[in-house]
Parts: structure tokens; C-alpha cells; sequence
């Protein structure tokens, strides 16, 4: 449920935004040790990403790596997960909510993929996103290709970290964990359960777009061109 807040939350992070990331004190290197004092459920890794080949409902292509550029924000979820899942899913739909309220709507990739990919048709994923609040306008759900293993993206799981095990009646055994990747390609964080604080994740990618542009040794112009 959409808590009451989150439209004065949404015009904060607004300004915060469009800030100079040295006026907030919101460095990475900063934040990442001030969210490691106050956020319980924050994790730094700081690593290559492993790279996948997926794609979504309508059979578009995903790779990691053609999302450089751009945060993502990753989880791995299935349908028929009753419990955990759902809750997961709808409180990507709420960081999802306040990043697009912010200029960097157009910076930032949701990702969330099914581990159970047998299950898991077109029009259920389809049908998926919408009943839990999510956009497609910078949110895919994705599945394997054709011809790849039905346990591929729980092995991918793992490369991330954590295991999806399957039950004798069909369901899955697994953690709820919520990674992040920077617009490079390193994984620089994970956010794990469902408690950790909604602003520090945000103000997290806030802070990954701005390290970015900090870094970028471009001119203003250069950095403009190459993002067309």
C-alpha cells in the first residue's frame, strides 16, 4: 500500500535530483560509509556485474551490457511466489514512483526476472507488471530465450549471490534481495529484505548518476553527444 507520505518524499527527492551531488555531501564514498552506519539492510560489493542475455514478454532483447549508461536496478522474482514476491515486486513499483518523479526517470532500468521461466508465459508476465503498480516506461520483466536451460536465471540468481531451490510442489525457496548496478556496469550494492529505508536506495542511484558524470573527464558537450 502507497503510503500517505510519499508524494512530500517524491518533491524532496525532486531537488535532490537536480543538486550538485558536493552540496548535498552525497558523495559515493560518503554515502556509501553513512548508509553503512544508519541502514541496516545496505551491503556495498563493488564488482563487475555478471552479464546476461534475456529478453522480455515480447521477445526484446536484454543485455546487461547495452544498459550502460544507466543504473539499474535489478530482482529476480516468479509469479507463482505468493508471499515474498509480491511485496518485492510492489516496492520496486514504489522506488520505481520516485525516481520517475525526478529527472533521473530517464537514467535508471528497473529489471525484474522470473526464475521460473517454464511457468512464467508471456501473457503472465504481461500480465504481471500492471497488477503490481509497475511501468513499462523504464521497467522490463524478463525470461529466457528460446533454446536456453529452464534453470538459467536461477543460475544467474546465484551469480548474484543468493539461491532460488525448487520444492517438491513447484515453489521456491529464496531470499529477497535488491541489487543495484551503476552505469558501467559494476555491481556497487545490494539492499537486502523488504525494510530497508525507500529514500536511502533512491538517494543511492542518485548518487551513482552524479559519481558518473563526476568521473567523466569530457567536456559537458562530449558527454551531451555521446548520449545520443
Amino acid at each position: 500500500m502507497r503510503l500517505p507520505s510519499l508524494l512530500v518524499i517524491s518533491a524532496s527527492l525532486a531537488l535532490i535530483a537536480v543538486t550538485p551531488v558536493p552540496t548535498l555531501a552525497h558523495s559515493l564514498d560518503s554515502l556509501q560509509n553513512e548508509l553503512h552506519k544508519k541502514e541496516l539492510y545496505f551491503e556495498v560489493k563493488d564488482r563487475p556485474a555478471p552479464d546476461f542475455a534475456l529478453q522480455d514478454a515480447n521477445g526484446k532483447a536484454y543485455r546487461l551490457s547495452d544498459l550502460r549508461g544507466k543504473v539499474v536496478v535489478l530482482h529476480f522474482i516468479y509469479v507463482g511466489c505468493t508471499d515474498v514476491c509480491p511485496l518485492h515486486a510492489e516496492l520496486i513499483a514504489q522506488i520505481q514512483e520516485m525516481i520517475n518523479s525526478t529527472p533521473m526517470r530517464n537514467q535508471v532500468q528497473f529489471l525484474s526476472i522470473t526464475t521460473d521461466p517454464e511457468r512464467d508465459t508471456p501473457d503472465i508476465l504481461r500480465a504481471y507488471g500492471e497488477s503490481r503498480g509497475l511501468k513499462l516506461d523504464n521497467w522490463a520483466f524478463l525470461t529466457t530465450t528460446p533454446g536456453m536451460a529452464e534453470d538459467a536465471t536461477r543460475k544467474l540468481a546465484e551469480q548474484f549471490g543468493h539461491k532460488f531451490t525448487k520444492t517438491d510442489d513447484g515453489m521456491q525457496m529464496h531470499g529477497v534481495v535488491t541489487h543495484v548496478i551503476d552505469r558501467e556496469g559494476r555491481w556497487r550494492a545490494n539492499f537486502h529484505g523488504l525494510r530497508f529505508e525507500r529514500t536511502n536506495l533512491v538517494t543511492y542511484i542518485n548518487a551513482l548518476v552524479n559519481d558518473h558524470d563526476k568521473h567523466d573527464k569530457r567536456s559537458l558537450w562530449e558527454r551531451l553527444r555521446s548520449r545520443f
